[in-house]
């Protein structure tokens, strides 16, 4: 099977750059396809510099969005090769070896359609979640309060004492899925704009009867959100994040009337605790 990998680029040359350095020589690797998101600063001009056989760039005239660029990298891989495992992943990651990729490709299967590594982010390991439920993201709203009320969607540590683990969700940092399964589940969602793709992602695989799979024999390395802080204000990331929020538990979660009128609610709220922080 050939695998193919989508790397998403906004205003983020040097952490792309690394990537690309990092993975090049990996012999594993059919394709390397850069979707520039229309950044405005000189990304496309220094990407346009790199040159080794298997590196495809394109160029979007307009941002939009993290998801669309994804889609845009996926169709582009899937019209040339057909049947493809590919690989998506945020600029600031560092491939250690390229027995990863091996690794996650070995462990696509017929009704295992997603597979990612243990993500190591500093001192924390991030190994995928359990999808939220309504009244969750409803707590998950709330400031400083949020991270106690988070800890309940992740999995104990010792559900990873063993070489692979399900889960309902698997970061988006970094993971692989099968061309398949992309087609099937019609790609990613392109009215979110950033944020809430995997667990959509996680949703559409759980309807299909599919599964996500945590590989606990290989780590990536992830500079935990780099990229979108360098380019995001801090509050117009968090309305981005909770315009998302909103979408998805209204699309894909069920999430009834009441729940709905919380959800915005505790968002706004939110929106204004942290509008003051910030101002002090």
């Amino acid at each position: 099977m050939n695998i193919g990998m989508v790397i998403v680029n906004y205003n983020d040359f040097n952490n792309t750059k690394k990537l690309l350095d990092n993975i090049k020589d990996y012999k594993v690797l059919k394709e390397i396809v850069v979707v520039d998101n229309a950044s405005i600063d000189d990304s496309v001009k220094e990407l346009e510099k790199i040159k080794f056989k298997k590196l495809t760039i394109i160029q979007e005239k307009e941002n939009k969005g993290y998801s669309a660029g994804l889609n845009k990298g996926a169709k582009y891989l899937i019209d040339k090769y057909q049947d493809i495992n590919i690989i998506f992943s945020n600029a600031d990651i560092i491939i250690p070896e390229e027995e990863v990729i091996k690794k996650l490709n070995a462990d696509l299967k017929d009704d295992v359609v997603v597979a990612s590594p243990v993500i190591v982010e500093g001192k924390h390991l991030n190994r995928g979640w359990k999808i939220p439920t309504p009244g969750q993201e409803i707590l998950f709203n709330i400031p400083y309060f949020y991270k106690f009320f988070q800890k309940k969607i992740y999995y104990k540590d010792n559900y990873y004492n063993k070489s692979f683990s399900l889960v309902e969700v698997v970061s988006g940092c970094f993971f692989m899925v099968s061309s398949k399964h992309l087609k099937d589940i019609n790609y990613f969602d392109e009215k979110v704009f950033l944020y809430y793709e995997e667990n959509i992602l996680g949703v559409k695989t759980k309807r299909m009867g599919k599964y996500m799979v945590i590989d606990n024999s290989v780590k990536v390395i992830h500079n935990h959100a780099l990229t979108i802080d360098k380019n995001v204000k801090r509050l117009k990331k968090y309305k981005l994040q909770k315009q998302s929020q909103y979408y998805f538990e209204k699309n894909y979660n069920k999430a009834n009337l009441g729940e709905r009128l919380l959800l915005k609610l505790t968002y706004y709220i939110g929106y204004i605790i942290y509008r003051i922080y910030y101002w002090f």
